[in-house]
């Protein structure tokens, strides 16, 4: 792991923590080198996510990498969806990736995000006497109005300002450049660099060879460029089947990387596309796409995770190939996030969503940027925790409690207190005058002395959590037990007299108590200690909600490190999610907002789910817990 370089936060309009102020890594470097040497006039970086699952945390790793770039240097950052492959792709994915980076980006560096207006083309232009494509792009911020100019030939990248535009703004698409994307096709075999093959894909496969060993050159590697442009074309009218024909770079089947020993550019497939519908059946495959892509919107650095580095000479010698008029992007590799105690392949999220082992892309349990937010998770939060774990160049693996650190960070100075009852045990409180009420006075958060203070009703019926008492408490155990005291937050010192039991069960099921009217929060008595404080919320004015307490979805630390006979499956936490459905909520939080923070005293962090939360209904979602002093000598104990 990088040096985290620990960084001022700065305050937002709305109170959100800023994410630190990034640091210098060795991408950056490679950005600051390139201007300074006149390689390029602006910065231009993209996200290219393909649209076949949500967005999870290892991609908000790489939308903070390429928009904090684009923010740092005052570029842009375009949001594309990488959409070659028609059979995995889905509107769904499309619109959840573009809403998930968009909330990422909010007030941070939604400046720099880089779209075009619904429905617009690539432009083609002749520089220098050569056919050129190039998609201008508008900035998704508000107010300005204008086009970006063509860029000349020879023009370095990122040389034209993108302006604003109240214009309806879309992603950029890598679909919309399959014409685009043909005609280089087309090109590469009209100068002999690529072929039409029949060989199957198991054959292809099989005659690539190996890095130890060179591969078996294609029976078809010869043909004339005529032949080739026939059969490409009629590949493109629909004439031929699924996998009969592909067209095929013509590079070197020695090669020691066997990315370059002759590979696939397009493939024959009979399906319906989310964005261009029927009107192709034959598609790009991603490698010689990606790079096209990155040329024609002007892309200055293409930054993408390790195992695209072996790719790397495939997209250079790609766009080399084609002696493209413009400056061509230029692509660098970082190491993927790896979390504990999460998976990050989509393919295994997706079958966690289709087996029905969550509830959705959404689940809080997922580490789905939807899920993380659905959760409670705040944007700044996790911005902060891909600037602290940094860029490296190799893998490594990072502790999820690192996460949940920087969650509680952004939360504690701005979420708002509250009190709520979990587990509620009932105590009466048996000399407190029967039907009397006092509004108490509570802190709406003791690190903001702005936000002010509450009043909760306090009367002689309240509940407290089962676990504030215990009938024969343990060694060091101070909150409530038979003839002991504690302060009710906010309000008076109690003192256990008596309990009533289930008669069937033994259970405590009521706490009797007596209280002292000359502890009123804010009096303390000369000489009366009490060790402990617990919360409460008053019986007759207590909201009723459902709260749902999740944790870590697999009981393995690294999820994905399996046995051949094994299944990540195997190591899924069957208490990962525990819904409790008698909550007692003091009556502020009836008017909770969807998706709002607040801490619940002693708890842990919450928000009302935007989902499933109703008026007069709520339900709560945990975001994180709290630091748990008592819960860690508990476990002590329980070892010892």
């Amino acid at each position: 792991m990088t040096d985290s370089n620990t960084n001022e936060h700065q305050p937002t309009p709305d109170g959100a923590a800023e994410a630190p102020a990034e640091h210098q890594d060795f991408l950056r470097e490679m950005v600051q080198g390139d201007l300074a040497a006149g390689r390029i006039s602006g910065v231009v970086t993209r996200f290219p996510p393909e649209p076949n699952g949500y967005l999870h945390i290892g991609h908000a790793k790489a939308i903070c990498l390429n928009f904090g770039i684009a923010r740092q240097f005052e570029g842009q950052c375009n949001l594309r969806m990488d959409d070659t492959n028609p059979t995995k792709e889905d509107v769904e994915y499309v619109d959840s990736i573009t809403a998930d980076v968009k909330w990422l980006i909010a007030g941070w560096a939604d400046h720099c995000l880089g779209m075009k207006p619904v429905g617009r083309l690539p432009e083609k232009s002749d520089l220098g006497g050569r056919e050129d494509y190039y998609q201008p792009p508008v900035m998704a911020a508000e107010g300005a109005t204008g086009s970006a100019s063509a860029p000349e030939a020879g023009d370095a990248p990122g040389g034209s300002e993108a302006p604003a535009s109240p214009e309806p703004l879309e992603p950029f698409y890598a679909s919309d450049y399959f014409e685009p994307l043909y005609e280089y096709a087309v090109e590469l075999v009209r100068r002999g660099k690529a072929y039409v093959c029949d060989h199957t894909p198991a054959e292809v496969d099989e005659m690539r060879g190996a890095p130890h060993r060179p591969g078996q050159e294609s029976a078809f590697r010869d043909r004339t460029v005529g032949e080739s442009l026939d059969l490409l074309e009629r590949m493109r009218a629909g004439e031929f089947p699924d996998a009969a024909r592909t067209l095929r770079a013509k590079i070197d089947m020695s090669a020691p990387n066997v990315w370059l020993r002759d590979p696939v550019l397009y493939r024959i497939r009979h399906a319906t596309h989310h964005h261009t519908g029927d009107d192709w059946c034959i598609y790009p495959m991603y490698d010689f796409a990606h790079g096209l892509s990155d040329y024609i919107e002007g892309i200055t650095h293409s930054l993408c995770t390790l195992e695209f580095e072996v790719h790397r000479p495939l997209y250079e010698w790609i766009l080399e190939a084609l002696d493209l008029p413009r400056a061509h992007p230029r692509q660098r590799e970082f190491a993927r996030l790896n979390m504990t105690y999460t998976v990050m392949s989509k393919r295994k999220l997706l079958r966690l969503v289709q087996e029905e082992h969550v509830s959705g892309w959404d689940d809080p349990r997922m580490p789905t940027v939807s899920g993380m937010r659905r959760r409670g998770y705040p944007a700044a939060a996790i911005r902060d925790f891909c600037g602290r774990i940094g860029v490296a160049k190799s893998d490594n693996m990072v502790q999820v409690q690192m996460l949940e650190h920087c969650v509680r960070e952004d939360l504690n100075p701005r979420a708002p207190r509250a009190m709520a009852v979990l587990r509620p045990l009932r105590v009466v409180i048996e000399n407190y005058p029967e039907g009397h009420v006092e509004e108490m006075e509570a802190v709406n958060n003791p690190e903001d002395a702005s936000m002010g203070t509450r009043l909760v009703p306090f009367s002689r019926v309240i509940y407290i959590e089962q676990d504030d008492f215990r009938e024969v408490p343990p060694p060091k155990y101070f909150r409530l037990s038979p003839g002991k005291e504690v302060r009710l937050r906010y309000a008076y010192v109690i003192k256990c007299t008596d309990v009533v039991k289930d008669p069937e069960t033994g259970e405590v099921v009521e706490v009797r108590a007596t209280y002292d009217p000359a502890t009123r929060s804010g009096m303390n008595p000369e000489g009366r200690k009490v060790k402990a404080t617990v919360h409460w919320v008053s019986a007759d004015h207590a909201i009723d909600a459902e709260v749902r307490l999740y944790g870590a979805l697999f009981t393995a630390e690294d999820p994905e490190d399996v046995p051949e006979d094994g299944d990540f499956i195997d190591s899924l936490d069957p208490d990962s999610l525990e819904t409790l459905t008698d909550c007692k909520l003091e009556p502020s939080l009836g008017a909770a907002v969807p998706g709002a923070a607040v801490q619940f005293e002693r708890l842990g962090y919450f928000c009302a789910d935007p989902e499933d939360s109703r008026p007069g209904a709520p339900v709560f979602n945990r975001t994180v817990t709290l630091k748990d002093a008592w819960a860690r000598i508990e476990k002590k104990q329980g070892q010892g």
